[in-house]
């Protein structure tokens, strides 16, 4: 399924139904582009809690957690024509998927236009900043619709 001449397409996600909307036209993408789509999940830090749940100990951190996102919307996104994997990335979102795509030499990143209208664009979008800062193609999809 995937070229081996092209890298992948890259899609930031963080569980909202919007960043599926973007995760569902990054995947629609890699498939006619024939190559493998990474879902990724940033997180900020690696920190690590400890839950005690009865006589259970379990160990959660961000990172894990990040990958679970990444791992649930790339499970609602299998198709049998293109290859689909999740991920986790540390740093701010816009910062991580611009630096995930240059080490896996990605061709494009595919991010939603949230907070590029009204007043949260004063704040500034993962949108707006990966499309100044990354080395390939950006597509950004309108998930207002």
């Amino acid at each position: 399924m995937t070229s081996q001449t092209t890298g992948p397409v890259i899609v930031g996600v963080d569980g909202s139904d919007t960043a599926l909307r973007a995760a569902e036209r990054a995947r629609d993408l890699a498939a006619a582009l024939q190559v493998s789509l990474l879902v990724v999940t940033a997180h900020s830090e690696e920190r690590t809690q400890t839950v005690v749940v009865g006589s259970d100990e379990y160990r959660v951190s961000e990172s894990g957690t990040a990958h679970d996102v990444a791992e649930q919307v790339a499970r609602r996104l299998r198709r049998d024509d293109v290859e689909i994997r999740p991920s986790a990335a540390r740093g701010r979102p816009s910062e991580a998927l611009a630096a995930l795509a240059e080490s896996e030499g990605a061709q494009m990143i595919v991010v939603g236009n949230q907070r590029m209208r009204g007043m949260a664009r004063v704040l500034g979008s993962v949108a707006s900043s990966v499309a100044h800062n990354a080395q390939c193609d950006v597509h950004i999809v309108n998930t207002y619709t």
